[in-house]
C-alpha cells in the first residue's frame, strides 16, 4: 500500500471533499472542455462572458469582471478605485494573509483592527475608531462564510467619505439583510480557489459591481490597461489577469450546483449545532445574516490535544488562521498596537470538516469523537 492509499484508509471524515463535487458535474464538464477543444478559445470570449453575466445576476450586481485569482481581485479594485501610496486601508487582522497583501501590492498601507469576540468578523466600532485623514477604504471581511456587519460598516464608510470593499472569498452567496455577498459595498472580491463554495479546477477570481465606470476600468486593468476600442491602445498601467476559459466553464457548471450544496452545508451546521458537546460552540452568526458555512469553526482552549485526538480518530481537522496578519513577520512593521480579541481566538480556533456532501453519520462521528475527547472535557 503506498503513503497515499495508506492515509486516505486511515481517514474516516476528511475536511473537504472535493471529488463528489467533481462527480456530480463531470458531465458537464467534459462536454465544455470538448467544445474549447474545438474553438480553441482558451483564454477570455463567449465562455468567460456567460460566466461573468451569470455571476454578476447572482449576486444581484450589474457586472462581474472575472481575474486570474482572488488576490488579484482585490489588488485590482484598490487600484482601480486610486488607493495607493500614501494612502490608508483598514483591515481585519483575522482574515487570510491575501486581504493585507492586496493593500501592500496597490501601494497602500494596511491599517489593522480587532474583530467581534462572537463572530470574529471585523468591529465596525474598531474601524470608526481607526479612521485617519489618510484613511481611503476599508475591507469588509467576510470569513467562514459569514458577512461581516455592513450597515454598521456602511454608516461608518459614509461619514468618513472612504470606499467600502467586500471580501467575499469565502461567502459566495451569503447574504446581509437579504443581499448577496458582493453586492453591499462599491465592489466585491471573489476567489474560485478549488476549496472555495464555488470553486474552479484551478485558480480564478471576480470582482462584483453595479458601478459602469468600474467595471470598464477594471476590465481594462485585467488586461494590461487596453483600451476598449484598440487592443494595441493601453490607456492604464494594468495587468495580466484574465480567466481561462475552462475555468469558467467549470464556474458556469458548478454554479447550477450551488444553491444546493449551500443549503447541504446549512444541514451539516444545524446538526453540528445540536450534536456538539456543550463547552464547544460554533462562532456566532449575526441575526441579519445568512452564512454559506464555508468554515465550521470552534473555539478551545486545548487546541493541540483535541486536533491530536481527532486525528487519531481518522478526522481532519484545520485552523483558520492560526497568526493573525499583524503578528506575521513582513506585516510587523504595519502593527501599532496589540489586537487582543484576534490574538486570542487565533490561539483557540478549530476548523471542522465541512463541506456538501457530509453526511449526517460524519458529523455524528465527528461530534461522539468530541464528546469522548480529554481536550474538549478539561476545564
Amino acid at each position: 500500500m503506498t503513503a497515499t492509499a495508506s492515509r486516505a484508509a486511515s481517514v474516516r471524515v476528511p475536511f473537504a471533499d472535493l471529488q463528489a463535487q467533481t462527480a456530480e458535474v463531470r458531465p458537464a464538464l467534459e462536454s465544455a472542455w470538448r467544445d474549447l477543444l474545438d474553438t480553441s478559445r482558451f483564454v477570455g470570449g463567449a465562455t468567460v462572458e456567460k460566466f461573468e453575466h451569470e455571476w454578476a445576476d447572482y449576486c444581484g450586481t450589474g457586472f462581474a469582471v472575472s481575474v486570474g485569482n482572488g488576490t488579484d481581485s482585490l489588488t485590482l479594485i484598490l487600484r482601480a478605485l486610486g488607493v495607493g501610496p500614501g494612502d490608508e486601508v483598514l483591515v481585519p487582522t483575522n482574515t487570510f494573509i491575501a486581504t493585507a497583501e492586496a493593500v501592500v501590492l496597490a501601494g497602500a498601507t494596511p491599517r489593522f483592527v480587532d474583530v467581534l469576540p462572537g463572530t470574529l468578523l471585523v468591529d465596525p466600532a474598531q474601524v470608526a475608531a481607526a479612521v485617519t485623514p489618510r484613511t481611503a477604504a476599508v475591507i469588509a471581511v467576510h470569513l467562514f462564510g459569514q458577512m461581516a456587519d455592513m450597515t454598521a460598516l456602511a454608516e461608518v464608510a459614509t461619514r468618513a467619505g472612504i470606499a467600502l470593499v467586500e471580501d467575499a472569498a469565502q461567502a459566495h452567496g451569503a447574504t446581509w439583510e437579504g443581499r448577496r455577498a458582493g453586492s453591499l459595498g462599491v465592489a466585491g472580491s471573489f476567489s474560485f480557489y478549488p476549496g472555495k463554495n464555488l470553486g474552479a479546477n484551478g485558480d480564478g477570481g471576480a470582482i462584483t459591481t453595479s458601478d459602469e465606470c468600474l467595471a470598464a476600468r477594471l476590465r481594462s486593468m485585467r488586461d494590461h490597461g487596453r483600451s476598449e476600442t484598440d487592443r494595441y491602445v493601453h490607456d492604464l498601467i494594468g495587468t495580466n489577469s484574465r480567466l481561462d476559459a475552462i475555468q469558467a466553464a467549470v464556474l458556469s457548471a458548478k454554479l447550477t450546483r450551488l444553491d444546493d450544496w449551500t443549503a447541504a452545508r446549512r444541514r451539516a451546521v444545524a446538526l453540528y449545532r445540536e450534536e456538539l458537546p456543550g463547552t464547544l460552540q460554533l462562532v456566532d452568526e449575526a441575526p441579519q445574516a445568512r452564512g454559506v458555512h464555508h468554515l465550521a469553526v470552534v473555539r478551545t482552549p486545548h487546541r493541540e490535544e483535541v486536533m491530536a485526538e481527532l486525528a487519531a480518530a481518522g478526522i481532519e481537522a484545520g485552523i483558520h488562521y492560526p497568526v493573525p496578519c499583524h503578528l506575521q513577520e513582513p506585516y510587523r512593521e504595519f502593527a501599532r498596537e496589540a489586537l487582543p480579541v484576534a490574538e486570542q481566538a487565533a490561539r483557540e480556533i478549530l476548523s471542522l470538516p465541512m463541506f456538501p456532501h457530509l453526511t449526517a453519520a460524519q458529523v455524528s462521528f465527528v461530534c461522539d469523537a468530541l464528546h469522548a475527547s480529554r481536550g474538549v472535557d478539561a476545564r
